[in-house]
């Protein structure tokens, strides 16, 4: 079977996606697909979930931070882009999503937009409400353990 010719074929856009969680969560692949999948299916219906056609093509999630490229088509761009803005839990896991932009090819959205995802984090006692406090920090950002659960705080929160 021959090849459609180029005028033919779909274009897509491909828009890359920072993903935060708290440090111990475990988000996957797949997990992370099917959450695309849910909330454009929510936002968009069937007919415009298929259009948008969001698809995962690279995913990577470690230590509370991590990234993903998603295959859009062409003209579906900006509904794509709400709907990924609606992932807010992926298996029961809170999840932060940041797009961080938009490009024509993999290559160039790769090499503009993605591996900012590799800051490293400590385990430190930090002072927070008055107590000293078990907390992992990223940069300015920390997730103290309390008696009722974890919270985010920046750096200027805690002394």
């Amino acid at each position: 079977m021959k090849h459609l010719p180029k005028h033919l074929r779909p274009r897509w856009r491909y828009v890359a996606v920072g993903i935060e969680t708290w440090t111990d969560a475990e988000v996957g692949r797949r997990a992370f697909q099917r959450a695309l999948w849910y909330s454009a299916g929510n936002l968009l219906g069937d007919a415009g979930s298929a259009d948008a056609d969001l698809t995962l093509l690279s995913f990577s999630h470690a230590d509370g931070t991590g990234e993903a490229v998603v295959r859009v088509r062409h003209g579906h761009v900006d509904a794509a882009r709400a709907a990924i803005a609606c992932v807010s839990e992926v298996d029961g896991e809170p999840v932060g999503i940041l797009v961080r932009g938009i490009s024509g090819t993999v290559r160039a959205c790769e090499e503009r937009y993605m591996g900012r995802a590799t800051a490293s984090s400590t385990q430190r006692d930090v002072a927070f409400e008055g107590a000293e406090r078990a907390a992992t920090v990223r940069g300015d950002a920390c997730d103290v353990r309390t008696e009722s659960g974890r919270v985010g705080a920046m750096t200027f929160d805690t002394e």
